[in-house]
């Protein structure tokens, strides 16, 4: 079938019409390319182009199509390749002739132009709302738990102890910064393209700022060969999708891990858990490993988009319709990930206790006594070396703690020291004492006491200033 038959005396093969309809994606664009329409129909009025009643008998038309798009009351036809000529027939079918003037200085390529910024436009901002609902979740799970102390992980071994509410707000940080990608996508996005027709611009003098601002957008675009060819804004909102999912994968491996009886920090609610079809004993967390996976795609959709660009000359070319699918697909895998980690977050359970037990083995507050050794004058790296000479001599023993080192303990690997002032504190006899006072998680935790910090004090004050931003 050929849709534009004046240029050509013969029908198209059957194998490029089965390439070329992309209406069963598309689609997703019916409502933001009727807004263009009512927009442009508009324009085309201030131009002298229709009279007032064929604008009225257009809009009308347009009325009733979004009425019938919302109520899923139209039947999409493949043999009419996409969202755009689909509507533009049932408007005829409905308004008549002057359906025929709606395309008046207008192409698909900026049309397809418009549509995806204004998609875009509501997508992020729903999805900016699914990640403040995942923040609240994080940060109340985090003011419930407040005083749970986690062991602090570098390279999956144990490092410092941390509040457990100092690493959920770790993940509300990424996820802020995730927002501003978003918005800084969208900021970008925000211009119009319509006027600019197929890629000199239209031939009509159309108000192109009167139509950039009838849809909300901040202006319309500079030049019209980048407003038909561009698609930086769905690699940028791709990008942002795609490091959120990273984030949330973050979360969701921690989560699958902790799940584990061998750690068995946390207990994913039944809700979102699943059994097995031969194992009756298994609990497991599959909407988090789904959440794991979903982020493969959205890296896959980033990667997808951006090599389809990489080799395309100015300006429109077909190709481009292949970038929409992956930023619906992108924006949906995001959608259902954020809702995913959301029940699961506000569902868990948390064991204090086995958190606790798991931060206290180790020799997790090592660097806490290094410290204090500098404090008492020692020079930081040999505080380094004597303290990691008391953790081999407890390992060698079978003791767990640094708080087991006992006075002897201490008082050699001191006097064994080539710094003065280590040899010095070896006389001291309360040395041993405080240095094991100083090794206790209470201890660790205080001395972190900086903006950014894992102090009760600090991390109090940061799930304040996140409730606040919340609105919590």
């Amino acid at each position: 079938m050929r849709l534009w038959g004046g240029r050509f005396s013969g029908s198209s093969d059957p194998r490029a019409d089965a390439i070329g309809p992309s209406v069963d994606v598309d689609r997703a664009l019916a409502l933001d390319d009727l807004a263009g329409s009512e927009a442009h129909v508009r324009a085309l009025f201030g131009a002298g182009l229709v009279t007032a009643d064929e604008r009225d008998e257009l809009l009308a038309g347009l009325a009733s199509l979004r009425e019938d798009v919302a109520a899923g009351r139209i039947e999409w036809d493949p043999a009419l390749e996409d969202v755009h000529l689909n509507l533009e027939v049932a408007l005829g079918e409905r308004a008549g002739a002057v359906a025929a003037k709606l395309h008046t200085g207008r192409s698909r390529n900026d049309q397809v132009a418009t549509d995806l910024r204004l998609w875009l436009r509501g997508a992020a901002g729903e999805l900016d709302g699914r990640i403040v609902g995942l923040e609240r979740a994080l940060v109340g799970l985090a003011s419930e738990h407040h005083g749970a102390v986690l062991p602090g992980i570098t390279h999956l071994q144990p490092a410092q102890p941390v509040l457990l509410a100092h690493h959920l707000l770790a993940y509300v940080e990424m996820l802020e910064r995730d927002r501003g990608r978003l918005a800084d996508a969208v900021r970008r996005a925000n211009v119009s393209p319509l006027g600019s027709g197929a890629v000199a611009g239209a031939g009509f003098a159309i108000d192109r700022e009167a139509e950039a601002l009838d849809l909300d957008f901040d202006g319309p675009t500079a030049n019209s060969i980048d407003a038909t060819s561009d698609r930086d804004f769905v690699v940028e909102t791709l990008a942002a999708c795609a490091l959120c999912g990273a984030h949330l994968s973050r979360l969701a491996e921690e989560i699958t891990w902790w799940s584990n009886p061998a750690f068995g920090f946390v207990r994913v609610a039944e809700a979102f858990s699943t059994g097995s079809s031969m194992m009756p004993n298994k609990r497991n967390p599959d909407p988090a490993e789904l959440v794991r996976g979903k982020a493969a795609g959205l890296t896959g959709s980033l990667v997808a988009v951006l090599g389809l660009l990489k080799g395309l000359p100015l300006a429109y070319q077909r190709d481009l319709q292949e970038s929409v699918r992956p930023l619906l697909d992108g924006v949906a895998a995001l959608r259902l990930s954020l809702d995913a980690m959301t029940g699961i977050v506000e569902g868990v359970s948390v064991d204090e206790m086995r958190m606790r037990a798991a931060a206290e083995t180790g020799y997790a507050t090592a660097t806490a006594v290094s410290d204090l050794l500098v404090e008492g004058g020692v020079a930081f790296r040999e505080a380094h070396r004597i303290v990691g000479g008391v953790v081999r001599a407890l390992e060698d023993g079978g003791t767990g703690s640094l708080t087991d080192a006992d006075d002897a303990t201490w008082q050699e690997a001191l006097a064994g020291s080539a710094d003065e002032r280590a040899r010095a504190l070896a006389s001291d006899g309360s040395v041993g004492a405080a240095l094991r006072a100083g090794a206790t998680v209470e201890a660790s935790l205080a001395r972190a006491d900086v903006i950014g910090g894992t102090a009760p004090a600090r991390v109090a004050a940061a799930l304040a200033e996140a409730r606040r931003r919340l609105g919590m």
